[in-house]
């Protein structure tokens, strides 16, 4: 059983942090809050709509959007192309090709793309340029609710700062956003509130000091109290 009985929410304008042993069950939840997956039991809401069992287009466009592990997808298309597609296909607004162009440029910039690699083909970007194009194509669909898995995966601490930055950037636009991370640092720098699965089941959940404090936090996953 990948994901047990867990229990969950997120309020307007929180980010909160989702870790675990690797295996916990992680990817598997956002994967089925965004309809990639689809729970076998339970119930998953936005805003108040059961979206539980809808498919992966139609959850995005009703507000919730999700970054990958593996940045690269659409490889042989331009940066710019790329978070067009998101604006295009992920937005609730029907959007002309010019309207995509001109999201995709504000979000390009918001993110922190550098300008003169909008034409780049996506095969040919490092991954910090992957990454931010990856956060910029889910944010052209313009979501209430951003997943984020693993982010900082690759980056070394200076980029891995940027990016802690940025997520709390997007969190003041209105967007809430859970973070699957496992660079404690990264989440005890962003979130909120922390919630931690083992085993598809979840073990603590609470202020990301009492959580890496709690014993049963740092049996199963930490190791010790100052592992990060």
């Amino acid at each position: 059983m990948a994901v047990n009985d867990v229990d969950l929410s997120l309020g307007e304008n929180e980010i909160v942090g989702l870790v675990g042993p690797n295996g916990a069950g992680k990817t598997t939840l956002l994967n089925m809050i965004s309809g990639i997956s689809t729970p076998t039991a339970g119930k998953i809401t936005l805003c108040g709509q059961d979206i539980t069992g809808l498919k992966a287009n139609q959850i995005c466009k009703l507000g919730i959007a999700k970054t990958f592990q593996i940045a690269v997808s659409f490889p042989d298309l331009t940066a710019l192309e790329s978070v067009m597609v998101g604006a295009l296909f992920g937005s609730p607004h029907k959007t002309s090709m010019a309207d995509a162009r001109k999201e995709a440029e504000s979000v390009l910039d918001f993110v922190g793309f550098p300008s003169e690699k909008r034409q780049t083909i996506i095969k040919n970007l490092n991954v910090v340029e992957l990454k931010r194009v990856q956060l910029a194509r889910a944010l052209a669909s313009q979501p209430k609710l951003l997943l984020l898995d693993e982010l900082t995966t690759g980056l070394n601490p200076k980029e891995s700062s940027e990016a802690v930055d940025l997520i709390k950037k997007i969190c003041d636009t209105g967007v809430s956003i859970l973070i699957i991370e496992h660079v404690m640092s990264v989440i005890m720098g962003v979130s909120n509130r922390i919630v931690v699965l083992d085993h598809g089941e979840k073990i603590a959940e609470g202020l990301p000091y009492d959580v890496v404090n709690n014993q049963k936090v740092i049996d199963t996953y930490l190791g010790e109290t100052h592992a990060f």
